[in-house]
Order: structure tokens, then C-alpha cells, then sequence
């Protein structure tokens, strides 16, 4: 099992794409600390993992405030007793044409999916460098490249690329790599609701011909956690079936 006994801290992990994620890191022998504001998705997925056989973390909290995200990490190293991987998924979206985007959207979802990454990676980090090194894996989107309706999603994705890249040059010194993940169109709940002919637009151009699912996304997440990654920082690895 690749990931034994590290301890993977997920965030925004009550469905979608984190719940896979953290699904996966636990078949491949990973302590999970799983992370959500809604108490019953995390009841859910908990229970999933406990079937699993796998040690679990549940805490409840908004990631996007710094004394949860504080929260968070400092539950993870009591649990286990250190924090070997960071996965910083969790995310919003609140779409509307640019003309029609209010300052409260835009506002929400800039302080959820980038603020949000900024606080548990600093507080996760301060416990990385004390230990000798650490993984940060961050969940951005193909959206920084320019999607319609999205700008304030598109936007804070292109900024996590920015965050990204910044935080693997000042941490790899400190033995902490730092990656993200840019996945496309992912068979996910947002991704059903969007506007009609979404789908069926994207799909028309992804070479491969098909959305992604979920583990497409968990299981690039296990190989960057991995230590067959241990080289690798700074960079973006699209998941997207070859659509750009």
C-alpha cells in the first residue's frame, strides 16, 4: 500500500470528488482526517471508512475561517500525532454571467476555495517543517484557463496556481513538496447543475469523449502523495482528458 500509515488531512471531504479522495487514501493505507461543514456528510463518509478498517478523523468546521483551519490541522497532529499530506480540496462554486456576478459571490468564493487554501497550508506547514518535510496537494481546476459564467471560480482556481508555485519555492527547502491537481469536467453534483448544454458541450470536446469521474482525480492525488512523487513540486497536473 503506498500511502501506509501517513496521515492525510482532506479538506471539503463530505462528497464529490473529496469523499473519493479520501476513500482511495484509505484503501491505500492512509490515516484520514476528513473535513466538512455539513455534520451528516461527515457521519456518512466516516462510516465508510470505519467499514474499511481505516483510522479516521472527523472535524466538522469551515476551513476558510483561520481558527477552524487552525482547528483542523491541530486535530490531525493530536490524532496522529503528525501530518504527512494535505490535500486542500475543498471549494464552492456560485455562477452568473460577469455582468450579473454580486460582490457577495464573488467575495464567498474567493474566500473559500483560495483563502481557504492559504490558512490550512500555513498552519499545516508550521508542523511540517518541525517534523522534516510534508506533501501539500492542492485541488485547483482547468476553470483558470477562462470558463464562461465562472469568473469568480475561474479566478481563485488561477490564484491556487499562483499560491502553488510560491509555496513550493519557499517550503521545498523544509523537504515539503507542493503540487496541485487541475481537473476537468468531473461527474460531480455542481458539475450536473450547470447551465443547460454544459455537458454536453464538453464532452463534444474532450478527445476522450467522456467527463471524468471522481476517482480520475483521487487517484492522481495518491500518486502526488506517494513517494513515487518525492521529486516532483511546483507543478500541474491537468486531468482533464485532454481538453484545454
Amino acid at each position: 500500500m503506498r500511502l501506509k500509515d501517513r496521515s492525510i488531512v482532506i479538506t471539503g471531504s463530505g462528497r464529490g470528488i473529496g469523499k473519493t479522495i479520501a476513500i482511495r487514501c484509505a484503501d491505500e493505507g492512509a490515516r484520514v482526517v476528513i473535513n466538512d461543514v455539513h455534520p451528516s456528510n461527515l457521519r456518512e463518509v466516516r462510516a465508510n471508512l470505519v467499514s474499511k478498517g481505516a483510522k479516521t478523523i472527523a472535524f466538522e468546521g469551515d476551513i476558510s475561517k483561520r481558527s477552524e483551519a487552525q482547528g483542523l490541522i491541530e486535530a490531525a497532529v493530536r490524532g496522529f500525532g503528525r501530518i504527512d499530506v494535505l490535500v486542500n480540496n475543498a471549494g464552492i462554486i456560485r455562477n452568473a454571467p460577469f455582468l450579473d456576478l454580486t460582490e457577495e459571490d464573488w467575495d464567498e468564493v474567493i474566500r473559500v476555495n483560495l483563502k481557504g487554501v492559504f490558512n490550512c497550508a500555513q498552519f499545516a506547514a508550521q508542523h511540517m517543517i518541525q517534523q522534516g518535510g510534508g506533501r501539500i496537494i492542492n485541488i485547483s481546476s482547468r476553470a483558470y484557463l477562462g470558463a464562461q459564467q465562472m469568473a469568480n471560480y475561474a479566478a481563485s482556481k488561477a490564484g491556487i496556481l499562483g499560491l502553488t508555485r510560491c509555496m513550493a519555492m519557499e517550503l521545498g527547502p523544509y523537504g515539503i513538496t507542493v503540487n496541485a491537481v487541475a481537473p476537468g469536467t468531473i461527474d460531480t453534483e455542481p458539475v450536473k447543475s450547470m447551465f443547460e448544454g454544459f455537458l454536453e458541450d464538453r464532452i463534444k470536446k474532450t478527445p476522450l469523449g467522456r467527463i471524468g469521474s471522481p476517482d480520475d482525480i483521487a487517484y492522481s492525488v495518491v500518486f502526488l502523495a506517494s513517494s513515487e512523487a518525492s521529486y516532483i513540486t511546483g507543478e500541474v497536473l491537468h486531468v482533464t482528458g485532454g481538453f484545454y
